[in-house]
Formats: structure tokens, C-alpha cells, sequence
């Protein structure tokens, strides 16, 4: 495991880094949030699994191909889509990337490929990700990059005009209700969120791993796959309203809109471990082998 400290770049540690176009509101705290979403973060927090960020997936985004998949305690797969992930953003990507409106935060961005489309396009845009090899990518390929996970403090929280949850990353931290709350503190009040979905009809808690053709496995962590109807129960009982939701070559989104509003999450902690967020996630595919 590496135990290189990851350095952010100077303009990335002003607080103020959405600027003009990202949304109005200055993220002032006018609700309480409901005392379980705040200990659902906390938990987040406070009892994340070590990070592992010198692992199957890191040697993979380095090479730029798998195999690379979820694996399940009961031996089920999940196929991981590292080189579509590597590669330049496809037809479905550029779709959401126009879709996007002023500073675009992208969380878990993994290589960076829509962070990397949003900047060529003249757009405000940071990737957060805990893995180093994804933010050493993502500054790689020209797009601005954070180690850091979701649930520690962000630049420019309660900004942002559009958050993104692509490619499975609905999943991290294995609690949808707490990840909706927390993007909706870090977004500007009525702002922006395109979440891609599960192509199919599924609500799931689990824990897994990432594991390579060697059976080579990082820590197991906390994981969630939810399908269109289950992120829109879950995001109607956060305050969100659903705005669009479409299918594109095979995969599946939903855009939503927070509250006029922000409520009020409770601090990030500056210390907590930061393996909360896991890696570049998911395919929203199913799962083709068991073992």
C-alpha cells in the first residue's frame, strides 16, 4: 500500500472555488436535518474501513484495463468497466455533461473522463476520488483533482451548481439516504444532481471488494446498487424532486433538484478516514459469474 501523501493543488483549497454560474446561495444553514441523517453520516465517518488506495483497482486505472469486479462475500461478480472508465467520455457521457449547469462537482470521478469533458468545454469543474490513482489520472488527461472523499470537507460546499454520481457511485459509503443528504449540503439550494442508475429494478445493501483475475482483493467496504425507483423513494424522502430521467446505450440516469434551500448536514470531520468513498465503481450491469 502506498503511503504517499497526496498534496492539493493550491486553487483547490479555497473554500470559495465554485465561482459565477455555479448557483446562487452561499450554502447558509436555514433547516435542521432529521438527527438520523446526521448519525448516519457520523457513521460514515467515524467507522470507515482502512482506505485502500494501493489495490487491484489503483494497478488497473494505472494500466488502463481489467478484469476488475466486485465480488460479494457468497462469491457473486460484478464486472467493473475499467476501460470504458479510462477511455475518452462516450455518447451517454457527453449527454450529461451538457446537461450540467455551472461549477460541476464530480464525486468518486474516478480517470477523470467527465471531469477532463466538462473542462474542454470551458466548465468550472473538480473530481474527487480517494484513490491516488484516479486523481493522478484525472490531473493527467488536463481535469482538476482532490484526493478526498465525499464525506470530508470539500471546497466551495454549499456552491456547486451540479453534483454528478456516475458509473455505480449511487453506492458509496453503502447509504443512499445519507449520500443524498450530504451532496445536497454541498450543492447550491435548488442545484443539480444527475445520479446514473441500475438499468434494472434493484435496492441493495451489501458488502463487497474489488478483486482482479488473480483473486487479488482490497478491504471489503459498504456498497449500495439501486435502480430508478428505488433512488427516487430515497430522494423523495431527502427533499429532492425529480426533474428528467433517460436511458442511453444500455445505462440508465435520473436528474434531481435539491430543495430551495440547504439543510443543515452536520460538519464533515477533518479527520475522519476518508475510505468512505470507495473507488471508481460499479457498471450498472448485472453480475455474469459466481465463484
Amino acid at each position: 500500500m502506498s503511503t504517499a501523501r497526496e498534496v492539493a493543488p493550491e486553487w483547490a483549497t479555497e473554500p470559495t472555488e465554485p465561482s459565477s454560474g455555479s448557483g446562487s446561495g452561499s450554502g447558509t444553514v436555514t433547516e435542521a436535518e432529521p438527527v438520523g441523517s446526521r448519525r448516519r453520516l457520523r457513521g460514515l465517518l467515524d467507522g470507515a474501513p482502512p482506505s485502500w488506495c494501493a489495490d487491484p483497482y489503483a494497478d488497473a486505472l494505472r494500466s488502463g484495463r481489467g478484469p476488475l469486479f466486485l465480488r460479494r462475500a457468497d462469491g457473486w461478480l460484478l464486472p467493473l468497466e475499467v476501460e470504458r472508465w479510462c477511455a475518452e467520455a462516450d455518447a451517454a457521457d457527453l449527454d450529461v455533461v451538457e446537461r450540467c449547469e455551472g461549477a460541476v462537482l464530480d464525486v468518486g470521478c474516478g480517470p477523470g473522463r467527465l471531469v477532463a469533458a466538462l473542462s474542454a468545454r470551458g466548465l468550472r469543474a473538480l473530481g474527487i476520488d480517494v484513490s491516488e490513482a484516479a486523481v493522478a489520472h484525472t490531473r493527467g488527461i488536463g481535469g482538476r483533482a482532490l484526493r478526498r472523499s465525499v464525506f470530508a470537507p470539500v471546497p466551495g460546499e454549499g456552491r456547486w451548481g451540479t453534483a454528478l454520481l456516475i458509473d455505480g457511485n449511487l453506492g458509496i459509503g453503502g447509504d443512499p439516504g445519507a449520500l443524498l443528504h450530504r451532496i445536497a449540503h454541498l450543492l447550491a439550494p435548488g442545484g443539480l444532481l444527475i445520479a446514473e442508475t441500475v438499468p434494472y429494478d434493484i435496492d441493495e445493501r451489501v458488502h463487497v471488494h474489488v478483486t482482479d483475475a488473480r483473486a487479488t482483493a482490497g478491504d471489503p467496504f459498504p456498497w449500495a446498487r439501486l435502480g430508478t425507483p428505488a433512488l427516487l423513494q430515497h430522494a423523495a424522502r431527502a427533499g429532492w424532486h425529480a426533474t428528467d430521467q433517460w436511458s442511453t446505450g444500455g445505462r440508465s440516469f435520473v436528474a434531481l433538484r435539491s430543495r430551495s434551500t440547504n439543510s443543515s448536514a452536520e460538519p464533515p470531520n477533518r479527520t475522519a478516514v476518508i475510505s468512505s468513498q470507495r473507488a471508481r465503481n460499479p457498471s450498472p450491469g448485472r453480475p455474469v459469474a459466481n465463484s
